[in-house]
């Protein structure tokens, strides 16, 4: 998956000039797109196997254990989608699903991890929250997560700082329009910069500064509906997985704030921490982050 991520994230002159696609051969792009698509293939066709035959991996049988891959393989069987889904479409449709829930996913709570790590004051403030919150459960469940408005803060302010697919995914106009006085072609590619958006001092007091703060006493959200907060897109082409995003990224980071105090290791301060980046499809950290966690006892 990292390496699909990166080929997504690497710029091919060939897909602007067409006639220099040949260069995708000389420079090893196909032949490196080649293998990871055989491996993505070879390895959604053995789970798609595995649900057929019912020797699934990890041991669940029944229809109360249905998983994604098994609604895709009865869609198919019975037609209820009224037209046809092939296993192409269904290895297709699972590999969005890996490409959009995981990667994305990940990079939003590391970057998180990491500014909390910077700022203590925020790790307090949201510990504070979620234990207060929680009681004397063992964990944080979903129902708790209504309660927690800091934690949402956190999350949308390291979604603002950190967008996790800087400048989306590529759009396309469906017809020639004017906009701002230049004239846009049908069938123009357009790429939105959700980073630069995000980080706009007209719209941002202190755009560089890691402050949920901004977000307790506001509307702004980001679901499509706030121009200068569009981390998931906007309309039509919005992300569909805004609901499944939030509640893993609340519901995991509440959890690692409960559980655990977090530090730096080695005495690294939290103002010296690389903060490095590397671009693919998402927007990640360059070097891994390394924390330590110490587990949290209830006074």
């Amino acid at each position: 998956m990292l390496e699909f991520g990166e080929l997504l994230g690497t710029f091919f002159i060939g897909d602007y000039i067409p006639w220099l696609n040949w260069l995708g051969k000389v420079n090893g792009f196909y032949s490196k797109a080649e293998k990871v698509a055989k491996h993505l293939d070879e390895f959604f066709e053995e789970v798609i196997e595995q649900h057929i035959s019912g020797k699934r991996s990890d041991g669940h049988v029944g229809e109360e254990s249905n998983d994604f891959v098994d609604i895709l393989l009865s869609v198919q069987k019975s037609n209820a989608a009224g037209f046809s889904i092939d296993r192409t479409a269904i290895k297709g449709l699972l590999l969005d699903m890996f490409a959009a829930g995981t990667d994305t996913t990940y990079t939003v709570l590391e970057w998180a991890m990491t500014e909390l790590l910077r700022h203590q004051t925020v790790m307090h403030k949201l510990q504070d929250e979620v234990r207060i919150v929680v009681g004397n459960k063992t964990h944080v469940t979903e129902e708790d997560l209504v309660n927690m408005n800091y934690l949402k803060a956190v999350i949308k302010e390291t979604l603002r700082l950190h967008v996790p697919i800087p400048l989306l995914v590529p759009r396309k106009s469906m017809e020639d329009v004017k906009l701002n006085g230049y004239d846009i072609a049908a069938g123009t590619q357009v790429i939105v910069n959700a980073w630069a958006i995000a980080r706009d001092p007209s719209s941002w007091e202190e755009p560089l500064e890691f402050k949920p703060e901004r977000f307790m006493n506001s509307s702004i959200d980001f679901k499509g509906l706030d121009f200068e907060l569009i981390p998931f897109g906007a309309g039509r082409r919005g992300c569909p997985g805004v609901l499944f995003a939030t509640a893993v990224n609340e519901l995991v980071l509440a959890n690692l704030v409960y559980q655990f105090d977090w530090k730096l290791p080695d005495g690294v301060a939290g103002e010296n921490l690389d903060m490095s980046e590397v671009v693919s499809f998402t927007c990640h950290r360059k070097y891994p982050l390394l924390a330590i966690a110490t587990k949290y006892e209830k006074k």
